[in-house]
């Protein structure tokens, strides 16, 4: 009698397990938000059991404070990115931080699941432990773009305040909201973008 041998199959890491729940995550709680995706669809996207995901990431909520720093690890690797091209020469914008403003909304042209999962990251800002983290991120992200530019912190709010336009502009499929919005418009030309 012939027997047939399946090759024998190959433990995943912990390691790879998690960042690949934290892709999944990203998309699922991107569409879903914190309080309406279940964490079971971010286990069959990955392929593992529900209880799995808890031994590595112990709540629903350690998973989605994941998902989020996957998104600000993103923006600082884009940032990082844009200000090589820019030091190299190899950049079309007058300034540092003009060319990560321009590597941001590249970014969000091509991929909605990094800016669904920003917007549900502030949609879920009513948990405190949420809205803590995000704010601890986002100072970080304005303190390294602030390193990359050379620009002092305080003034990095008109470039931030921009960046929010432009997220809430793609969200909302809108080409420029700017052009559609009169307070936008105002904002806008009384703190012109530096980038």
């Amino acid at each position: 009698m012939a027997t047939t041998s399946r090759p024998p199959s190959r433990r995943v890491p912990a390691a790879e397990r998690r960042k690949a729940l934290v892709e999944a995550a990203v998309v699922e709680f991107g569409r879903g938000g914190l309080h309406g995706t279940p964490v079971d669809r971010i286990a069959r996207r990955v392929g593992v059991a529900q209880p799995y995901v808890f031994s590595l990431f112990g709540s629903k909520r350690e998973l989605f404070l994941a998902a989020i720093d996957r998104n600000f690890e993103v923006a600082r690797e884009l940032f990082a990115l844009a200000n090589e091209e820019f030091r190299a020469g190899r950049s079309v914008t007058e300034t540092a931080l003009g060319a990560m403003g321009k590597a941001y909304v590249e970014l969000l042209e091509s991929d909605r699941d990094f800016l669904l999962m920003q917007v549900q990251m502030y949609a879920a800002c009513d948990d405190e432990g949420v809205r803590e983290h995000a704010r601890e991120k986002h100072d970080a992200l304005v303190a390294y773009a602030s390193e990359l530019s050379g620009v002092p912190a305080a003034s990095l709010e008109t470039f931030f305040n921009y960046g929010m336009v432009v997220s809430l502009s793609a969200a909302l499929g809108a080409d420029r909201l700017e052009r559609a919005c009169e307070w936008v418009r105002e904002q806008m030309s009384a703190n012109p973008p530096t980038a």
